[in-house]
């Protein structure tokens, strides 16, 4: 048991999913949602209808607008917000934390304005006795799914391996199988890249170009990120996990992906802001795109997909003409 009860900061599908998997583990658990009103309906309903419906919430679990209240003698505080919104968040937290919990990180994604991980955001903002206490959670797994009881894995990641151990234990059970590894910055990069290749892939998917087209794009793309992750210093081993292949296939393959949706309609030939403005949840691959060209430039590091990916966002680069762009690249060996 972790010391202290457990705070779930943001009540998206994820953030609610795992409160529900924390108060299921027997763990005293509190949700934050940011609106007052969302934090009501949860209470009253004790059902998160926007964002995971049909999925009762424990009787134990309690919610919250609060942001104080949420985290007061809270021995793990796990962040499930937007990641470019994070730093926010972080910085209203900083001053109610208080002994150092666990803080865990389960965004996936890269902070626009400067490109750091979320750990690193959590980093700069949260008190300094919080930064050898932080963890990633990440792999192969969505909300909806875990919360239906249905078997997943995932990986956390920590430079200290106890503190990896310590998320381990709170969150593993009959149903969700945690890993550890050490390997924050492979595991984190993993999580941010692959959303930018879902987007790839639904763009595959909406052009029709069929399988054989989607599997050498979740290949290659898997190939950016490892080489991307070579030159941030990352482990190669975790490109073959469940944060770097696990989390790739999935993301890539299924219709639950936010990611791979924003690119299916994309490829189908509607415009982003539209198909921004029907969505009530995020698809962190879009805003990651810009963090992602920008940390390539700067280590010098190829990534065409995630480029051409970025050049259909925000460059107004037709997808048909970005395939063409990427077939046409110079011919190489396939390790390059």
């Amino acid at each position: 048991m972790i010391a202290g009860r457990a705070a779930v900061l943001g009540a998206g599908a994820w953030g609610t999913a795992l409160a529900c998997l924390l108060s299921s583990r027997g763990h005293p658990t509190v949700l934050w949602a940011r609106r007052a009103e969302v934090a009501r309906a949860l209470r009253e309903d004790r059902e998160n209808t926007t964002y995971l419906p049909a999925v009762p919430l424990p009787p134990t679990l309690q919610v919250t607008a609060d942001l104080g209240e949420a985290v007061a003698a809270a021995g793990l505080v796990l962040f499930a917000v937007p990641a470019q919104h994070l730093r926010t968040i972080a910085a209203q937290v900083a001053p109610s934390l208080r002994d150092a919990p666990l803080i865990v990180s389960a965004a996936k994604g890269l902070e626009v304005a400067t490109g750091s991980r979320m750990t690193e955001v959590l980093t700069a903002t949260l008190p300094a006795p919080c930064a050898g206490r932080l963890a990633a959670l990440s792999g192969p797994t969505f909300a909806a799914e875990v919360s239906w009881g249905l078997p997943a894995a995932a990986v956390v990641a920590a430079a200290d391996a106890a503190v990896g151990a310590a998320v381990q234990q709170a969150l593993s059970g009959p149903t969700f199988r945690l890993y550890v590894t050490t390997d924050l910055l492979g595991v984190e990069l993993a999580g941010a890249v692959k959303n930018v290749v879902a987007i790839a892939a639904g763009l595959a998917d909406g052009l029709a170009l069929g399988a054989s087209a989607r599997a050498s794009l979740i290949t290659r793309g898997l190939a950016e990120l490892s080489r991307l992750g070579r030159a941030l210093g990352a482990r190669p081993e975790t490109f073959a996990g469940l944060a770097g292949m696990g989390d790739l296939f999935l993301t890539c393959s299924s219709d639950l992906s936010r990611n791979r949706t924003v690119g299916l309609e994309l490829g189908r030939g509607r415009a982003l802001p539209e198909i921004l403005a029907g969505r009530n949840t995020v698809a962190e691959g879009v805003e990651t795109a810009r963090a992602v060209k920008a940390v390539a430039a700067r280590f010098g590091v190829e990534t065409p997909i995630c480029a051409q990916v970025h050049a259909i966002l925000f460059e107004g680069r037709p997808p048909r003409e970005a395939l063409t762009l990427l077939m046409t690249r110079e011919l190489k060996f396939e390790a390059e």
